[in-house]
């Protein structure tokens, strides 16, 4: 005889049942209980679904999202929020112009620079270059720290120690000095050659995290398994550890693209990143530096842009992290 139960009222039987019979063993009936209990029957959720739930959840989250959204979107199309011309100067009328509010999407809400430009459309097409060294420098990082960590990791022994002391060598050098001296060699400084001169020195730190992430794991049971089954290193390496390894290191790398971002306006500021007539927040700030006192505005809105981007990666790797750590929920 198929196995019945009582449903007590509020149960997944639905409001208002008192005392309904349930046929537990009638088709379908166990797997409606299941999803309305949170899912379906006997399908566990991943890490990245158990992540993304808890995302969902977080305010933080959908405010840095927004922003950076607006912000990427602003570095693609910049067409779509202004339509002047970054390049165009003219000191005659223009110089040192001061913000205008008669209209809301006039070109010179923002007044304008030293040079007679738009601050508005500057720093609406500056996003782009420092957003793309920020991504680029820290997609270089990852992969290349990540792939040092997990070898490390992995194999142990000598290659371990030889890969940690090359490390703890490139730990001793400041990102900034080590970006500084390299950039040096270069007399045409590209978007390109900063992103070289930040990825050169700052891969050491999602190596270490990598490492330590795989350690943790190749101790786990089910690496013991696989190998037991003849899956060989690389197998292994990237089908059973990396996918379990990876979490710390996403949340590393989206915090350190905001430094990465920061450093590359820092370098521009002090002349040695990109240069005019390259347009990125750093080369707006260095150039505003002169005209604070009698045009404020040139410098505070580069830099309120800057440090907006800056929030919002902090914000978004902070809510990656909590949602990633079960210990943080």
């Amino acid at each position: 005889m198929p196995e019945k139960t009582t449903v007590n009222p509020g149960s997944v039987a639905g409001p208002g049942t008192t005392g309904d019979t349930v046929d537990l063993a009638a088709p379908g009936v166990g797997a409606a209980a299941a999803e309305a209990a949170g899912g379906p029957a006997n399908k566990p959720r991943s890490l990245g679904q158990d992540a993304w739930r808890e995302l969902r959840a977080r305010p933080m989250f959908w405010i840095a999202g927004v922003l950076l959204v607006l912000l990427i979107v602003m570095a693609i199309v910049p067409s779509l929020f202004t339509g002047a011309d970054p390049y165009h100067a003219d000191l005659r009328s223009h110089y040192l112009g001061e913000p205008q509010w008669s209209h809301l999407f006039q070109v010179d809400w923002f007044g304008y620079n030293k040079q007679g430009q738009s601050v508005w459309a500057r720093t609406v097409y500056g996003a782009r270059a420092s957003i793309i060294v920020g991504v680029c420098v820290t997609a270089a990082v990852t992969v290349f720290g990540g792939l040092l960590g997990m070898l490390a990791g992995y194999f142990g022994g000598w290659a371990d120690a030889l890969l940690s002391r090359v490390t703890d060598v490139f730990f001793g050098i400041p990102l900034l000095l080590g970006a500084l001296v390299l950039l040096q060699a270069f007399t045409n400084r590209t978007v390109w050659t900063v992103t070289l001169g930040l990825a050169v020195f700052g891969w050491m730190q999602l190596a270490r995290v990598m490492r330590g992430a795989v350690i943790t794991q190749k101790q786990s049971d089910f690496v013991t398994a696989a190998r037991a089954l003849g899956a060989g290193n690389g197998r292994i390496l990237f089908k059973h550890i990396l996918p379990n390894a990876i979490g710390p290191v996403i949340v590393v790398a989206t915090i350190a693209l905001a430094g990465y971002i920061s450093a590359e306006a820092t370098l521009s500021y002090l002349g040695i990143g990109l240069q005019p007539p390259a347009i990125s927040w750093g080369v707006d700030i260095s150039a505003a530096k002169d005209v604070l006192r009698d045009a404020p505005h040139v410098l505070l809105i580069p830099s309120a842009f800057l440090s907006i981007t800056v929030l919002a990666f902090i914000l978004l790797g902070d809510a990656v992290r909590d949602a990633l750590d079960p210990k943080l929920r």
